[in-house]
């Protein structure tokens, strides 16, 4: 069966189509950080209209690409939530109104949910089960994933996601948007060890994550004297090294305290650089295996939107009926299961 699948939870728009049997056959995202970057942030209304004048372009070059028609398609896979409201309500409008004049069924997917499962789409997947470490967006979360829509919550953060330190220590050090990968290239330019950050939660005993502490910190450097290039550079190596070591920690025991030696990184801040450099030295001295989605598929697409639909089919999940429908912006990733 030929999956559809389309992404709007926030400033990406994806579209791609799945074959249950051959796998991803095509896909096309549009980034909005363009628009986005005078505005310092996503601006909710710009991002809904900007979902609505991309989703046919893009589903057009999916099928070009594919040489497959929409009559072909089987089901309809699109993102329910959590993300924003309206960025939600066109992706859904549009798959609900496309499946119903198409006679075929839809299946909502959870936005993390394909974070979940995009390392899938890799030519060296991982096996149920796996631990995943979930960095995507405003979610920092550890899950053991046993099966599709069987996932157990063994931590998350407290306050701020990693992710979201990223963002919002950059602006602190007045790099542009998005802050993430501009601090993230910037702590490449730092000296390791020169500035010394709090590890917010390494020794707590738990498998949970608090990071506004260390953004305060930043927040207590910059305000302390004007920095130097260099130091500002040192400043963002310290922050990204106490934020790596964290993670490292935490995902390494989730694995350990869950006797199994697969660990999933899933999310855009799975992308960072050094991240996936020490997450790869300290586990191969544990004999674990971590996997990573491919870097495109990282940030939000839907690729792992059709996958996660395919997936849900092959496990048993009920399509439903296109037509009345309804978006969950804010949505529990322990609440999903087949």
């Amino acid at each position: 069966m030929l999956i559809l699948g389309f992404e709007s939870s926030c400033d990406e728009t994806g579209v791609a189509l799945y074959d249950q049997e051959r796998g991803l056959l095509a896909h096309a995202l549009h980034s909005q950080v363009a628009m986005h970057r005078d505005y310092g942030g996503v601006v909710p209304e710009l991002a809904s209209r900007d979902h609505i004048r991309r989703t046919i372009p893009l589903l057009r070059k999916v099928l070009d690409e594919s040489g497959r028609s929409l009559g072909e398609v089987g089901a309809i896979a699109y993102t329910q939530g959590p993300g924003l409201a309206g960025a939600l309500l066109v992706g859904a409008a549009f798959a609900e109104a496309l499946a119903t004049s198409l006679g075929v069924p839809t299946v909502p997917v959870h936005h993390l949910e394909g974070h979940l499962l995009s390392p899938l789409l890799s030519s060296r997947p991982p096996r149920f089960p796996f631990v995943a470490l979930l960095v995507s967006g405003g979610h920092t979360q550890l899950m053991r994933v046993s099966a599709v829509g069987e996932y157990e919550l063994l931590g998350e953060t407290l306050d701020d996601a990693a992710g979201e330190a990223f963002d919002k220590t950059a602006k602190l050090l007045g790099l542009g948007y998005p802050g993430g990968p501009a601090l993230s290239a910037l702590a490449e330019q730092g000296t390791p060890g020169a500035v010394k950050l709090p590890r917010p939660m390494a020794n707590s005993g738990d498998l949970m994550f608090s990071f506004s502490g260390l953004k305060t910190a930043v927040l207590t450097q910059v305000r302390e004297r004007t920095l130097s290039a260099q130091e500002k550079a040192d400043v963002a190596c310290g922050f990204q090294e106490a934020i790596v070591e964290v993670l490292v920690k935490k995902s390494l025991q989730a694995v350990k305290d869950c006797g199994l030696k697969q660990l999933v990184v899933a999310g855009g801040v799975g992308a960072n650089r050094e991240l996936r450099r020490q997450l790869d030295a300290k586990a191969a001295r544990r004999g674990i295996e971590v996997y990573y989605p491919e870097l495109e598929f990282c940030t939000d697409n839907g690729a792992m939107i059709a996958l996660a639909g395919a997936l849900r089919l092959q496990a048993g999940t009920a399509p439903k009926a296109a037509g009345s429908f309804a978006v969950r912006p804010r949505w529990p990733l322990a609440e999903i299961s087949v």
